[in-house]
């Protein structure tokens, strides 16, 4: 669909067996703590909390720690923290429209982070709806390519209530309505297709197309936010050709 999806997909990749693992690792235990929170340490009962064991799983986070983690969530272990989910709004270099999404038991402190961030790297903060109308909240369910063509993965996806598949390369992105990602997700298991995380994202209804400049600028803001333990997710309205990606790689 687009450069910061392709980009967003070769940086998880790098992520997995880069040095900062234990960040993202960090990360998604904590995603699996608050879904089990709210929904729950049923996993059969819990399709959040499903989805993030198996995005955890994935990504080779170990099974002892995801354990623990649904325990602390769910209760059944002491010691959970109570996170709560922020969302800031901001603007990054060349106009680019930036959403934080943060998940902290301090609202201080994820708010001194996550602006210090934006204001060393061409950053500045927005007030809040001043972006987020840029955005749409949406089901993606990113799919491995491997032997699969792009019909496969439409057939098997298409009565579940998908709305469009893109070729992001390596991978597959399916995107739909958020209600309807368990229904995807679960048409895609059904079919025998593997996948490597269902998650609701925001997807731009406008992208800014970026040259290699700008690009880098954008891509330092990025990291400088992700490089937070406090912020979990960031959604940017950019778009970079294969070739602007070429350059930067």
């Amino acid at each position: 669909m687009s450069g910061h999806s392709k980009w967003a997909t070769t940086k998880h990749k790098k992520a997995v067996v880069d040095a900062r693992r234990g960040k993202m690792f960090a990360k998604l235990i904590k995603n699996i703590e608050v879904a089990a929170r709210m929904g729950g340490g049923d996993l059969d009962g819990n399709p959040t909390l499903y989805d993030a064991v198996q995005k955890a799983k994935k990504s080779s986070v170990p099974n002892d720690n995801i354990d623990r983690a649904v325990k602390r969530g769910s209760g059944a272990d002491a010691g959970g923290a109570d996170y709560q989910t922020i969302t800031y709004e901001g603007y990054g270099p060349n106009g680019v429209a930036v959403l934080i999404e943060c998940l902290t038991d301090n609202r201080n402190r994820a708010a001194t982070e996550v602006r210090t961030a934006m204001t060393r790297n061409g950053g500045a903060m927005a007030d809040p709806g001043s972006v987020a109308y840029l955005f749409a909240r949406k089901g993606v369910v990113i799919v491995p390519k491997g032997e699969l063509s792009e019909d496969d993965v439409l057939m098997a996806v298409l009565d579940a209530g998908a709305e469009e598949v893109n070729d992001l390369g390596e991978s597959f992105e399916v995107v739909s309505e958020p209600t309807d990602l368990v229904p995807v997700r679960t048409a895609l298991q059904e079919a025998g297709i593997d996948y490597d995380s269902a998650d609701q994202n925001f997807i731009p209804s406008m992208q800014i197309e970026l040259d290699a400049e700008g690009a880098k600028k954008v891509f330092r803001l990025i990291d400088a936010l992700e490089d937070s333990d406090e912020v979990q997710n960031v959604y940017a309205n950019f778009d970079v050709s294969d070739d602007v990606m070429a350059q930067v790689d």
